[in-house]
């Protein structure tokens, strides 16, 4: 179905006016960054659920697992190519039940529903045949792809502990697949080592010594097929929920120079079906906590020195396939476009969001491929948002976050400000801390040239609207199937910044001085 409006209805103007504005003072540390992002920081996941995955009653996946989805609809590829190199991670709960079929792989079964198999489904496979095609997509789309690797190949499902995984890694399936992959001319940045192994685990787990010894034994089988350190592919793990005894034991095995990024997985709201889901989406302290485990592995990335640091590579906010109710909604970017901010000032480098497309937290819709509203506000984090993180410092209601950086595009700062209050709008004001000396006093800025502006709101003032608008602009499907322009409102830089209530706002300052970002 394809929306035409032009305006987004009046109803918003007078929502916005009815709220309480408050006065706010932002301070800007520009002298020197806090942290440093990848340059590929969003990122996006693809999943191999089939359509038989269910919860809370209901089968949201449809055809977009990695084995179903159809790559020639043209609003898919056009909403991945409007990114400009967007990394995607190809994984997920089923990657370590997954064989290639190449090398002495004969039988290529597909997932089937057995009561018994990891996460409820048997065996699956990937042949050659789909191999290509995905290749010829991310190829053509300019995709930046990390593919998860199965890590229980030739283990065994212990007699005595309950989803324990024991044994030895058998790597000639993998061996065989990079070979193929190799041999095709495929690029491929990263290889992760299993999803959510260790611990008390999800489906399965494996211990942290062995997990250890076996990610050598990846390392050592990527140095050899590919020669030259420039097109090596990254080895990234473990790909679950921090748990500090389990990283800390697996590094201490594996030791430096091994796994070139530490990856853990976020989802902080809970399970999809709490009834809850809004109210900690509102809530800043809430919101606030999941900062002790980026905290976390902060610690343990700077205890081992992983090459690239650490990455959030799976964050899909709720459990088991999203929440019906809010994952495809506005409402849902006040937690994804925070957590994105977050985790960029504990110098994680990458953010997977769960999912591209599929279940209810996909970015596109599972089964019309429409952007969802999350979708617009990770496409204007990566074109306004560059890796130098900057300090910013607030007096004001807990309800507004804040969350500076360089500018992609130089000269200037770009700011992303989430407001979570359902009545109180700011006004935005800026001071510059530029020489980062406490003794020295921050300098007011007004702006010479016109700031860029990018005001996101709900369609009709409803946060659960599943339609955003930027700056009044309803952000629709067009009859051509492209993704409509997203054009900054140039505003008097002598003006104060208006948040509204309930909004997603991105501002772009071209003539702020920052020395980090020269």
């Amino acid at each position: 179905m394809y929306f035409k409006f032009t305006f987004c209805p009046i109803i918003l103007l007078l929502w916005a006016s009815l709220s309480f504005a408050q006065n706010v003072n932002v301070v800007i540390h520009g002298a020197a960054s806090i942290a440093k992002t990848d340059d590929n920081f969003v990122c996006v996941t693809l999943d191999w659920w089939p359509a038989e995955k269910c919860d809370y009653n209901q089968c949201p996946w449809g055809k977009a697992g990695i084995l179903n989805l159809d790559l020639r609809y043209g609003v898919l590829i056009n909403a991945i190519k409007a990114f400009n190199s967007l990394r995607i991670k190809v994984g997920g709960s089923l990657q370590d039940n997954v064989v290639y079929k190449v090398g002495e792989v004969s039988s290529c079964p597909n997932f089937m529903k057995r009561e018994d198999g990891l996460f409820g489904f048997s065996q699956g496979c990937l042949s050659m045949e789909r191999w290509d095609q995905l290749n010829r997509f991310f190829n053509h789309t300019g995709v930046k792809l990390t593919f998860g690797l199965n890590a229980l190949l030739g283990r065994n499902e212990s007699q005595t502990e309950k989803g324990l995984w024991i044994g030895d890694w058998q790597p000639q399936n993998t061996r065989d697949f990079m070979q193929y992959t190799m041999s095709k001319g495929y690029k491929v940045d990263s290889y992760e080592f299993g999803n959510q192994l260790f611990g008390s685990g999800m489906g399965a787990k494996v211990d942290a010594k062995q997990y250890g010894k076996d990610v050598i034994v990846l390392k050592n089988l990527v140095k050899e097929l590919y020669a030259h350190p420039e097109t090596q592919p990254k080895v990234l793990g473990p790909g679950g929920f921090y748990e500090e005894k389990w990283f800390n034991t697996f590094l201490e095995v594996s030791g430096q120079g091994i796994v070139d990024g530490l990856t853990h997985h976020i989802y902080n709201l809970g399970p999809g079906d709490d009834p809850n889901m809004m109210n900690k989406i509102l809530d800043p302290s809430y919101l606030n906590q999941v900062s002790q485990t980026y905290k976390g592995v902060s610690d343990v990335v700077n205890k081992f020195r992983p090459q690239l640091g650490a990455w959030v590579s799976e964050s899909g906010g709720a459990l088991n396939g999203g929440s019906k109710d809010v994952s495809r909604t506005f409402a849902d970017g006040f937690w994804y476009l925070d957590q994105m901010g977050m985790a960029s000032t504990y110098d994680q480098k990458v953010f997977c969001r769960q999912a591209l497309i599929g279940g209810n937290y996909g970015l596109l819709n599972a089964t019309t491929f429409v952007p969802n509203p999350d979708y617009h506000g990770a496409l204007l984090w990566q074109r306004l948002m560059g890796s130098t993180v900057l300090a910013v410092k607030k007096e004001s209601d807990p309800n507004l976050r804040v969350y500076a950086h360089c500018a992609k595009k130089k000269p200037g700062v770009s700011l992303i400000f989430i407001n979570l209050s359902k009545d109180i709008s700011f006004n935005i004001t800026f001071s510059n801390a530029k020489h980062g000396d406490a003794g020295k006093p921050n300098y007011e800025f007004v702006g010479k040239q016109n700031r860029e502006e990018y005001h996101l709101r709900a369609l009709t003032g409803d946060t659960k609207d599943d339609i955003v608008c930027l700056n009044d602009v309803p952000m629709v499907q067009t009859d051509s199937e492209d993704i409509p322009a997203m054009d900054p409102k140039l505003v008097d830089a002598s003006t104060p910044i208006s948040i509204a209530a309930q909004s997603i706002d991105y501002v772009t300052i071209r003539d702020f001085e920052a020395p980090a970002c020269v």
